[in-house]
């Protein structure tokens, strides 16, 4: 195992657990102005999805120990940039960002930063993630596996959430 994955990893779990500890800040606040919670049945499979591939992850680097790739510069700046990215979409969501779907009834839908652009920025960030980190340190079989489960879950995610967002705010009108 590289010296880079290491730090890549710690670094990744650092962030995920932060995010997790803004997300569930802004999910008090949210609640406290009135907010409704969509999709929580699929929420506990989603976090078990992302907790796994970090375990994935894990052990195909370890027990594989396989060299980077020629183009691993190139993907850690995709990576990189993609942490950028996830920034921007946190921060311009503001404390309407969540790792649970909560819709604020009548709230204006918030539509700076990315989301000036694109309906679900973030999704796309984490899909890239989840193919990109994988493949910056050989684990194929993570990359594969949790790129079509990603893709199962925003399947059912993305219509939930696109389902509140018509029926609990402007989201008609602003998109």
């Amino acid at each position: 195992m590289s010296g880079l994955f290491l730090i890549v990893f710690i670094i990744v779990v650092i962030q995920r657990l932060v995010e997790l500890a803004v997300a569930k800040r802004n999910e008090r606040w949210m609640l406290g102005q009135g907010a409704i919670e969509v999709g929580s049945a699929h929420y506990k499979w989603m976090v078990l999805m992302h907790t796994a591939f970090f375990v994935s992850l894990l052990v195909e680097v370890l027990i594989f120990n396989r060299p980077l790739p020629a183009f691993w510069s190139i993907l850690l700046a995709i990576f990189l940039l993609m942490q950028v990215l996830r920034v921007w979409c946190l921060s311009s969501l503001g404390k309407f960002w969540n790792t649970k779907i909560l819709i604020l009834p009548g709230a204006n839908v918030q539509k700076k930063g990315p989301y000036r652009w694109i309906r679900h920025p973030n999704y796309v960030i984490v899909t890239t993630e989840l193919i990109v980190l994988p493949l910056l340190f050989n684990a194929y079989i993570t990359a594969g596996l949790f790129f079509i489960l990603n893709l199962w879950m925003l399947s059912v995610r993305i219509p939930a959430e696109e389902r509140a967002l018509r029926e609990l705010t402007d989201y008609n009108e602003v998109f």
